[in-house]
């Protein structure tokens, strides 16, 4: 590993205990984790997940709580840097205004880069519904936290 990557995602739950997730094709893979992505450089944590909900989900949200940052080694599927990554409980304060899907991977359109919204109620999360080692380890603590 040549260099740390510093990922910042958002935890947001709806009125009726749902969880926002991302179903996203990228690189030849398909994957499923929660709204956010890289910070860039001269970003701070708070300003590049409210930069990340913009950019994805046409919503404006404040941090509610620092959830989990990454306390175990991992390596990116993408490239070859060590990954660390920051997840906080946020909330919407507009409407969430994306297209909600009920079908895992179920894009608009086609091309290299696609990305999906569910939400998914928290009781019915399941770790072997996501790709990436932090995020099974978001979704343990969540269900823990149950």
């Amino acid at each position: 590993m040549e260099y740390f990557n510093v990922r910042v995602y958002g935890l947001l739950l709806n009125d009726n205990d749902e969880l926002l997730i991302s179903d996203e094709q990228e690189y030849g893979m398909r994957f499923t984790k929660f709204p956010g992505g890289g910070l860039e450089l001269g970003e701070g944590l708070i300003d590049g997940l409210k930069r990340e909900f913009m950019e994805e989900c046409d919503v404006e949200i404040e941090v509610v709580n620092h959830f989990y940052t990454t306390d175990f080694v991992v390596k990116s599927a993408f490239n070859n840097s060590q990954i660390i990554s920051v997840y906080y409980l946020v909330r919407n304060i507009t409407p969430v205004n994306v297209t909600i899907k009920t079908v895992p991977f179920d894009f608009d359109g086609e091309g290299e880069i696609l990305q999906a919204f569910r939400w998914v109620p928290i009781t019915a999360l399941s770790i072997a519904d996501f790709e990436f080692p932090t995020d099974k380890r978001v979704v343990e603590l969540l269900l823990n936290e149950l």
